[in-house]
């Protein structure tokens, strides 16, 4: 604990200071403050008490006391008054620190590189990092508390240092025993919180899944809520049984810390009588040492509590900075390239990428060209790499052998926000972002007050009556779990995804099944609208409904990560190969 406090104090201090500088001046101020109260406190005290426990009568010794009584009482207020500021000052830093971690921690996870959601253990290490977050709102108050403590403390024990030399070793052996058992209790909650961590994490998925209102017709209807408590259940039983497994751990420590404290803590007053009883000391110093003993335990008592606190807390903002740093690692950094616009081609050459953790290769030895006005359509069975050749050819991500280029540059050298503001891509599964209607059509890009091209897309997607019904038209909110939203049907809301993608006038658009949901007149609107806007860009089109393949200038069949044939419709359509074969099982029906 002596070793990493400093370290942690000092990156609090750090966060804090960047946050907000006037706040952490007056909380100093106010823990220096605190500590000359203790130190003119005792020491007025132990003026008092000469008179008032020496000779003559009750009011002689009183208005001989008053001068001191009076210190006693202004350093009283002094340090309530700074404990109030302090408070103050606490309330100032602590939010906007919170917010500020929890941001830091989103923008991590969202400038990672793509292929890191991929890799086990991810997840966990993200949930871990989360529980750092959810520290920091105690993170201030704990180190001020802290640090207050710590202040006393000095200022007690000077006191008590003076008083009698003795005493404040004898206090010291007090509550070291409290100060280990604090640091062994928090290693046993943290170990257990790494523990229950995975398990953690998938029971919140599941709840999220479970509770859910888009999907509660499903669980309903299939009889899913018993399985489904039963789960959730089981997952909390799971972390429950780890944590009741390190109760008796738990209570071993707290009885063997507070037996040796009690021992020290009972030889300590012990000494005092001794000192009193033998005239080693005056009385009116015995009471005084009283009071300091009492003051110098309690001061001492919250710096191991607090300094415990402290500790646990820091083992989880390990975990967050080390999540944090390991982030960073991994934001994308391929090189100070820029694009060109326009961009005329993109090259595979020989591509292969392989997930992290998988066997075999997902996308495997894939070579492509594309030019500017061309439609491609990507065809084949589930888990052909579709979508992962798409990922390829918008950089989200890189090959592991192999290159892809747009105008002759390799991605892999290329900053990769100025390829992906040049992309528009509509996946396979979508967000439905609980945000007014316009802010799901402009997401990503740069706000404006016109309307005139958020319509225009719309249009596109043959959604105009749908969102002019809708209660606020473009400024209806897209939640029904929040108060005054509304609900898009399934169709509805891939049309949406797709007037996202055309809204941003992409120089690669990239459509993966973009009307599985909609209805033949939907469907027929928007591969029309391909057709119409191609000029412009290259446009790839996954999809396992082949007759929409019609429109395509060029079309692969993946199988297995690799294109097995490739031309033109009607020339695969009577090939006799794959996609002949699909063809005539899409029709016979």
């Amino acid at each position: 604990m002596c070793a990493r406090i400093p370290a942690v104090l000092g990156r609090i201090a750090r966060l804090s200071w960047r946050i907000d500088r006037r706040a952490v001046q007056l909380l100093v101020g106010c823990q220096v403050v605190t500590g000359v109260s203790a130190a003119v406190l005792l020491t007025a005290t132990a003026r008092a008490m000469e008179p008032v426990l020496g000779a003559g009568s009750a009011g002689h010794r009183l208005r001989g006391a008053l001068p001191a009584l009076l210190v006693v009482a202004l350093a009283a207020a002094l340090a309530r008054t700074a404990g109030a500021l302090a408070s103050y000052a606490d309330r100032r830093i602590t939010p906007r620190l919170t917010t500020e971690t929890d941001s830091a921690l989103v923008e991590a996870v969202c400038r990672v590189e793509a292929v890191a959601y991929a890799e086990d253990g991810f997840a966990d290490r993200r949930e871990a990092a989360e529980m750092g977050v959810s520290r920091t709102h105690v993170m201030v108050t704990d180190a001020q508390r802290f640090v207050s403590a710590v202040i006393r403390m000095v200022t007690a024990s000077g006191v008590l240092s003076v008083l009698n030399p003795l005493m404040l070793p004898l206090l010291l052996l007090a509550v070291l025993p409290a100060g280990v058992g604090a640091v062994l209790s928090a290693r046993v909650d943290y170990e257990i919180h790494y523990a229950n961590v995975a398990d953690r994490n998938v029971r919140g998925m599941m709840r999220w899944w479970a509770t859910e209102a888009r999907y509660s017709d499903e669980v309903r209807a299939n009889s899913m809520t018993d399985y489904l408590v039963y789960w959730h259940r089981a997952l909390s039983d799971r972390c429950d049984r780890r944590s009741l497994a390190a109760a008796p751990r738990t209570l071993r420590i707290a009885l063997l810390s507070a037996l040796a404290g009690g021992v020290f803590l009972l030889a300590t007053w012990g000494v005092l009588a001794w000192l009193a009883v033998s005239g080693r000391v005056d009385l009116a110093v015995a009471a005084t040492a009283v009071i300091a003993v009492q003051t110098t335990l309690a001061a001492l008592s919250q710096v191991v509590v607090n300094g415990a606190a402290v500790f646990h807390t820091s083992l989880y903002l390990g975990d967050m900075q080390s999540f944090l740093d390991d982030a960073a690692a991994r934001a994308p950094r391929r090189g100070p390239g820029r694009l060109t616009a326009p961009v005329d081609e993109i090259r595979l050459d020989q591509v292969v990428y392989r997930y992290p953790g998988r066997d075999k290769n997902a996308v495997d030895g894939v070579s492509l060209a594309l030019r500017r006005g061309q439609i491609l359509a990507v065809v084949g069975a589930n888990g052909s790499g579709k979508s992962t050749l798409t990922r390829l050819l918008t950089g989200v991500y890189l090959p592991d052998k192999g290159a892809v280029s747009w105008n002759g540059t390799d991605l892999a050298g290329v900053d990769p926000v100025t390829v992906w503001a040049r992309t528009g891509l509509v996946p396979q599964i979508f967000a439905q972002w609980p945000l007014r209607v316009r802010e799901n059509v402009t997401l990503g890009q740069p706000r404006t007050h016109d309307d005139t091209a958020v319509w225009e897309a719309v249009d596109a997607v043959g959604l105009r009556e749908a969102v002019e019904d809708l209660p606020a038209g473009l400024d209806t909110l897209l939640a029904r779990d929040i108060f005054g939203g509304t609900e898009l049907s399934g169709g509805q809301w891939q049309r949406v995804a797709c007037s996202r993608a055309l809204y941003r006038r992409p120089e690669l658009l990239i459509l993966d099944e973009p009307t599985s949901q909609m209805d033949p007149q939907g469907e027929h609107q928007i591969f029309e609208k391909i057709k119409a806007i191609s000029a412009d860009r290259i446009t790839i089109v996954v999809t396992h409904r082949l007759e929409n393949t019609r429109i395509a200038d060029h079309i692969v069949v993946m199988e297995h990560g690799r294109i097995t044939e490739q031309g033109r419709y009607d020339d695969l359509a009577h090939g006799g190969g794959t996609f002949a074969e699909l063809l005539e099982l899409s029709q016979d029906r």
